[in-house]
């Protein structure tokens, strides 16, 4: 059997579960399965350093002392956002001879930096995809799904899809059982593949600066069953019409038809994963009416049915 060696890059302010998710996962195949990962961790110059949340990681050695890894993993975090040059360019010299190159939440920002994401399709955080759409052009961001694969290079959305895109790595590496018996260890109920959306986009509308506007928002999520036409909810704001959807979208960056899809489809989402009523009355206590206005929705937004989306992404039940 082939030992891999993973290699996880530190620096200062790095996020601290952008490192530990991935480092779990691969350690607890290696206790599945020994001899098939060594894991080890460096920094530029082989001192501790502190993480984003006041952690200190004592890395394992130097980065100009790493031997060439199987998988290099670049995490991300504040320290991603301002670099120190001497990281760019040992990644962008060491980076190419890895056999797998991983990069979690901003740790794609410094694949980037180095040029190894150039004419790759390639995902970050959702806040930060902007970003790096725009600061690196020649890098095809997707800042939806949660990881994606592009040859030799795969790149993870926030935080915990690093331990999604790790089990995706230990399955391709070892099996299916391995990765599943290191899921469950970790208490990831399902290992999400890498098509799903990052979800939390869908809320990620500005909260309004006036109280009324704060409160109608409120409301709009506790009521998406209701009435939320612009004519209704202008008179819940005690606005013209006209006047309403201006200041609305003023203030939280979206319109109030976009925001109220939003607000549904997190709703009939949540319903579909966590609660056992059949699509009839998803679709009709969040405010689509039909299962088949429901079904558009969900095809439009994400890609897939609601009945795939419960199949696939609804916890499963424990014996």
């Amino acid at each position: 059997m082939v030992q891999r060696t993973v290699l996880v890059v530190l620096f200062d302010d790095v996020q601290s579960l952008d490192v530990t998710g991935p480092v779990e996962v691969f350690s607890g195949a290696e206790t599945h399965t020994p001899g098939t990962y060594r894991i080890r961790t460096a920094s530029l110059d082989g001192a501790p350093v502190r993480t984003s949340s006041g952690l200190t990681v004592v890395p394992d050695q130097a980065l100009a002392d790493a031997s060439r890894p199987d998988t290099l993993i670049v995490p991300g975090g504040r320290g991603s956002r301002n670099p120190d040059p001497g990281l760019i360019d040992w990644l962008r010299v060491n980076g190419p001879r890895a056999r797998r190159l991983v990069s979690v939440c901003t740790g794609a920002i410094l694949l980037a930096g180095a040029g190894l994401l150039d004419g790759r399709r390639a995902t970050t955080h959702w806040a930060y995809s902007d970003r790096l759409a725009r600061d690196h052009p020649a890098v095809d961001v997707d800042p939806d799904p949660i990881y994606i694969r592009d040859g030799h290079v795969a790149t993870s959305a926030g935080v915990t899809s690093g331990i999604d895109l790790a089990l995706a790595l230990v399955e391709e590496d070892l099996d299916r059982e391995t990765a599943l018996t290191v899921a469950r260890h970790l208490v990831v109920f399902l290992r999400r593949p890498g098509n799903q959306a990052q979800f939390s986009v869908q809320l990620a509308a500005q909260t309004a600066r006036r109280e009324p506007l704060r409160e109608l928002q409120r409301w709009i999520t506790e009521h998406p069953g209701a009435d939320l036409s612009v004519e209704s909810l202008a008179a819940r704001a005690r606005l013209s019409p006209r006047h309403f959807a201006r200041a609305f979208q003023a203030e939280t960056g979206t319109t109030p038809g976009r925001y109220v899809d939003r607000v549904r489809l997190e709703h009939a989402r949540r319903l579909l994963e966590d609660a056992g009523d059949g699509v009839e009355e998803v679709s009709r206590v969040s405010g689509y009416g039909t299962p088949e206005a429901m079904r558009r929705a969900f095809v439009k937004a994400l890609g897939t049915s609601p009945a795939e989306y419960r199949r696939r992404f609804r916890p499963a039940p424990v014996h």
